[in-house]
């Protein structure tokens, strides 16, 4: 009998331990592009993303799993975003999916989900599209501290006037996932100051929104009324409030990408997204230059991205390689360094 018993609680802690590597892995794990089609009143959705208060939209979300099988999930969705509900003819969606019913699916784990989508109907939005999917990956490189994401080949199938269309698409990995993955906690606070950060961590990420040319962010404050950060999820450990691991996300204001309805804050003296301009904390050389090696060390890895990616048109794989190699030349060049970062830094040592 204790023998039975014995087994019996060995296979639940197996089968506990599978749902939550099932959970934690299955979705983003994969860079396989994942066939979805999404059904719903997408119509009435877009007709409200300028309100405050939007309504749940209630649809079905069906995908192959990885035994070819389709699955179909209930799903609600609404818009999401500032710029682009504000910009964007075809807004970003926020998906929100049933618990209980995603649960041994690729799915599992997962609750609301931000699905960031091309601007517009076009050939040009989708490039940009997949240029801010190059963005994350190229952060991801540098970092698993990051936010992890996975492309979708996306079928939309409007249920109200059956009008249907496809493009790509990408999923964001939810800051409460990231949390767990990397064992810190989700924090929501009105501010942060420079001491708290966790100083490394946030210099290689400020190396990075220049690699982009991304000023569209701030790792102390949040828009006005809002937690901290702008366009920045703030990750600590279960003890302390210093440490903090500041996670970006939304790219699509950066030079890199170039949405057309990006432009430079009144704040910084530039004309055009294009024009990198660095607004990052000011850190101690060593931090600096730790920062600045770990990205040289991936320069070869960040540009082949972009030159393997098979999405990209030849026009845009060569200016964009182009782009970020005049980032490298910055970061290459003592005086490079001295005038375009630490001279624009902001803050004390």
């Amino acid at each position: 009998m204790n023998t039975l018993i014995s087994r019996i609680v060995i296979f639940s802690l197996i089968l506990v331990g599978w749902q939550s590597m099932l959970s934690a892995n299955s979705l983003f794990e994969n860079d396989e592009i994942l066939n979805v089609v999404l059904t719903a009143p997408i119509s009435q959705a877009y007709q409200q993303k300028k309100l405050t208060h939007r309504l749940w939209h209630t649809g079905q979300l069906a995908f192959t799993d990885t035994d070819n099988n389709t699955k179909r999930l209930d799903v609600s969705i609404r818009t999401r975003g500032v710029n682009r509900r504000k910009n964007c003819k075809l807004p970003p969606l926020r998906l929100n999916f049933k618990k209980k019913q995603v649960k041994g699916t690729l799915f599992q784990g997962q609750d609301k989900i931000k699905l960031v989508a091309p601007c517009k109907a076009n050939d040009s939005a989708e490039q940009q599209l997949i240029l801010e999917f190059l963005a994350y990956r190229s952060l991801a490189i540098l970092t698993e501290k990051s936010m992890r994401t996975r492309l979708l080949r996306l079928s939309y199938v409007d249920s109200d006037n059956k009008k249907t269309w496809t493009h790509y698409a990408f999923l964001l990995e939810t800051e409460s996932e990231i949390a767990r993955r990397l064992g810190l906690e989700v924090r929501h606070v009105p501010k942060v100051y420079s001491r708290q950060h966790n100083k490394p961590h946030t210099a290689l990420i400020e190396l990075f929104q220049l690699l982009i040319a991304n000023n569209d962010y701030s790792v102390i404050v949040g828009p006005n009324g809002s937690d901290c950060c702008h366009n920045i999820e703030v990750l600590a450990p279960p003890v302390g409030d210093e440490d903090l691991i500041m996670i970006p996300y939304d790219f699509d204001s950066s030079g890199l990408v170039n949405a057309s309805y990006a432009i430079p804050s009144e704040k910084i003296p530039i004309k055009s997204v294009r024009t990198r301009y660095f607004r990052g904390r000011c850190q101690t050389d060593e931090i600096l230059n730790a920062g600045i090696a770990q990205v040289l060390s991936k320069k070869t890895e960040i540009l082949n991205l972009f030159q393997d990616n098979e999405l990209l048109t030849a026009h845009n794989k060569t200016k964009t390689i182009k782009y970020i190699n005049d980032y490298f030349k910055i970061i290459e060049d003592p005086k490079g360094i001295e005038k375009k970062i630490k001279r624009k830094c902001r803050g004390k040592v």
